[in-house]
């Protein structure tokens, strides 16, 4: 890490219309642009000129929630952020995919297409899919559980990584002079035959500007932890409290180091959606104003699939069941699981209070103040121990966003939080990470190798992480 004063992470997770499942039913909303990929360049756009390390686009291989009631369909997202490339010249790059239902080699030349061609601008959010339904769509009886899941994530990561690798720095000539395109003994077969997956190999792709994209994970249920702590570079969790927060930052960077992996090379990012105002009365305003428009068939049918509570309209105003609650079996291993039975101990909501509490973010943290109470926030879990930073999650799209570049940026600069410009290009450069070795370089190149192209960035110290 740079002797500099230490400085946040700030992404925008980008979800159609805004993270608020009432989002498009809000007059400042404008739901007929979620299809229009001029409205998502646009936003990006603004995120690079306030200087946001990157953009985060989540996915899932199934129609999720209930489409009924909100705008809850998915845009391909590794498509999506290629016209974003396009449009952008700094900003990371950070798609969803499941390693549950791709195939290693298609994911792998995906993800190494997209950071050719922003520069290396890409990162990987890593996810074994809990959708069950999503299984119906790819052929299978059933969804497999959560152990085989992760099981089988591990061998696809281990696999992807090495074809991200199968080509050396060098191994691209291109010399016209001597008539070698390509250093064929810097070109690796993978030969990988494992439980789950057989890939030959190599890679169709040379070595990316980054070496590889960004390996980002989600998810903080035991299995969580222990896939973020070997293999991710930034880890997007959701909280709601700071010692919550505190408790995993220190857990899964313990576990890193257990590893033998450097903590200061895995960012902790947790999920934050402000409401803001000119004072705090006017910022909770506005988020009731935001939870008045949500509809009580979508939130209950969320419940269930939450917590397994089958609820009609007429207990909205009544005690949340607890015990009602199961908490074995497969829901219980899940982290979102976990935060929302948290909720239930902690504050014993009516149904109708731990409704509007999901109806923000998801289970992600929702504050709501003026612009120096969310800064103060923001400052105090990045200087206690909880966060290197947020995934900045706008309740409404594209004005929750404004007002946040707008009037919390500039104090978190002020402050010493936070760039104010870019220092580098790639999405190593502003998380601050080395970009690796590949796990093939162990001799020099048989044939001269000319100088880099520009568009791909400088090597950097190897950065350790396990296999």
């Amino acid at each position: 890490m740079s002797a500099q004063r230490r400085q946040l992470h700030l992404n925008l997770f980008v979800y159609p219309g805004g993270h608020h499942e009432a989002a498009w039913r809000y007059h400042g909303s404008d739901p007929g642009r979620v299809l229009d990929i001029a409205f998502y360049q646009d936003l990006a756009r603004r995120a690079e000129q306030a200087a946001f390390d990157a953009v985060f686009l989540a996915d899932g291989p199934s129609l999720p929630d209930n489409v009924r009631y909100a705008s809850r369909f998915r845009l391909e997202p590794l498509t999506w952020l290629s016209a974003i490339a396009a449009a952008t010249e700094r900003i990371g790059l950070i798609a969803t995919a499941s390693t549950t239902y791709s195939e290693p080699y298609n994911l792998a030349r995906l993800f190494a297409s997209l950071d050719h061609l922003s520069r290396g601008r890409a990162g990987w959010n890593i996810v074994t899919t809990g959708a069950p339904d999503a299984a119906a769509n790819f052929g299978l009886d059933e969804h497999p559980v959560h152990a085989e899941r992760y099981d089988r994530a591990r061998e696809f990561v281990d696999v992807v990584g090495k074809l991200w690798d199968s080509w050396e720095d060098g191994a691209l000539v291109a010399d016209p002079g001597t008539g070698v395109f390509a250093d064929t003994g810097r070109v690796h077969p993978v030969n990988h035959h494992g439980r789950h997956l057989r890939v030959r190999g190599p890679l169709n792709t040379p070595r990316t500007p980054q070496g590889r994209p960004v390996y980002v994970q989600a998810g903080s249920s035991e299995d969580g932890r222990a896939f973020a702590a070997r293999y991710a570079e930034a880890v997007f969790t959701a909280h709601q409290t700071l010692e919550s927060a505190q408790e995993f930052y220190a857990d899964v960077r313990s576990r890193a180091a257990a590893l033998g992996r450097d903590p200061d090379g895995l960012l902790v990012l947790p999920g934050i959606s402000p409401f803001i105002g000119s004072t705090e009365a006017e910022a909770r305003a506005l988020q009731e104003e935001f939870d008045e428009l949500t509809q009580p068939g979508y939130s209950l049918d969320l419940l269930r699939r939450l917590l397994g509570l089958e609820l009609g309209e007429e207990e909205l105003d009544r005690p949340v069941p607890r015990h009602l609650i199961e908490t074995g079996g497969e829901r219980g291993l899940g982290s979102r699981f976990q935060l929302v039975l948290d909720i239930v101990d902690r504050e014993r909501p009516t149904v109708r209070q731990l409704l509007h509490r999901l109806a923000g973010a998801r289970g992600h943290h929702v504050v709501a103040g003026t612009p120096e109470q969310i800064a103060d926030i923001l400052q105090r879990w990045f200087e206690q121990g909880a966060a290197d930073g947020f995934n900045v999650m706008p309740p409404w799209l594209p004005g929750g966003f404004d007002v946040f570049a707008e009037e919390v940026v500039p104090l978190l600069r002020r402050r010493g939080l936070f760039r104010e410009a870019y220092q580098g290009r790639t999405l190593r450069d502003h998380y601050g990470l080395a970009r690796p070795e590949s796990v093939y370089a162990t001799a020099p190149a048989a044939v001269p190798a000319p100088a880099p192209a520009p568009t791909t960035a400088p090597a950097r110290q190897k950065e350790h992480v396990p296999s």
